[in-house]
């Protein structure tokens, strides 16, 4: 039998699944588009090249449909079908850089469901890691409230400037700096 991708070690993230635009949810130039950054860190704080990020989030009136086909390719454009640029999609996919940084734009999640979560796949992972991102100004849900206090500084990302929010993914290190991952099984 041969192996399957999570029986070793890849990456194969890097090929055929970043698309175009895919870390542009939110309308383009819609007035109230956040642009959220970070990067992707290993155990020493060394930079992770060739991890790649999902994320999926509410839209701010509470909605969590999407934009249909936001990954359907549309062979006659070379674009995407869903993400004509003008609607907001729910879903962002975003591989990291030479220097482990990665750049999604989109609209704040809602208050109801005031996070969004983050699918990593990196080289190393056997099986892909689930965390969420939180703005600054997010009231606790269920989920924040059970993790640790001392711990969940590692979920919120931290405000630059308006609109500008920088976060960082740890997958190792010391208790109070690797990114607290949550167990969806």
């Amino acid at each position: 039998m041969l192996p399957t991708p999570s029986q070793t070690v890849g990456p194969f993230y890097g090929y055929a699944l970043p698309f175009p635009d895919g870390g542009v949810v939110a309308p383009a130039g819609h007035p109230a588009a956040i642009v959220l950054h970070g990067r992707v860190l290993d155990g020493d704080g060394a930079p992770i090249p060739d991890a790649l990020l999902e994320f999926w989030q509410a839209a701010p009136d509470g909605g969590r449909e999407g934009r249909p086909g936001s990954l359907r390719r549309d062979h006659t454009t070379g674009g995407y079908a869903g993400r004509d640029g003008l609607s907001f999609t729910g879903f962002g996919r975003v591989a990291t850089d030479a220097d482990g940084s990665w750049t999604l734009h989109t609209l704040a999640p809602p208050a109801e469901t005031p996070y969004l979560a983050v699918c990593v796949f990196a080289r190393g992972l056997l099986h892909h890691l689930f965390t969420r991102v939180y703005l600054p100004d997010a009231r606790p849900d269920d989920v924040l409230r059970r993790i640790p206090v001392e711990r969940r500084s590692t979920l919120f990302a931290q405000e630059e400037r308006p609109g500008l929010f920088g976060f960082d993914i740890r997958l190792q290190g010391a208790p109070h700096e690797e990114t607290v991952f949550l167990d969806l099984a």
